[in-house]
């Protein structure tokens, strides 16, 4: 049986993947703005305080922007949040 022939790309990456990818990094973060997610607004991040400080546009890592897009600085320090995590104050 002979090796499979890889072209160095993995599945869904790409040129067409990463334009996916963006997209729906972009709708999430216009999904956040519809609802009042603006940068400087006032939130809650379960019961503590924050503000928004910007959206988060990562592809890569643990906290992507289609799940976490936005960016919130609260009294403990900053972090990328769910919208299902926050709330308007």
């Amino acid at each position: 049986m002979a090796a499979k022939q890889r072209d160095g790309l993995h599945p869904g990456t790409g040129r067409q993947g990463a334009e996916r990818i963006d997209s729906a990094i972009a709708g999430a973060v216009g999904a956040a703005i519809k609802q009042g997610f603006v940068v400087g607004r006032e939130v809650l991040v379960g019961s503590i305080p924050g503000i928004v400080v910007g959206y988060n546009i990562a592809a890569v890592g643990t906290f992507l922007g289609k799940s976490y897009p936005l960016v919130v600085r609260t009294e403990l320090g900053v972090t990328k949040c769910a919208l299902k995590e926050v709330s308007l104050v």
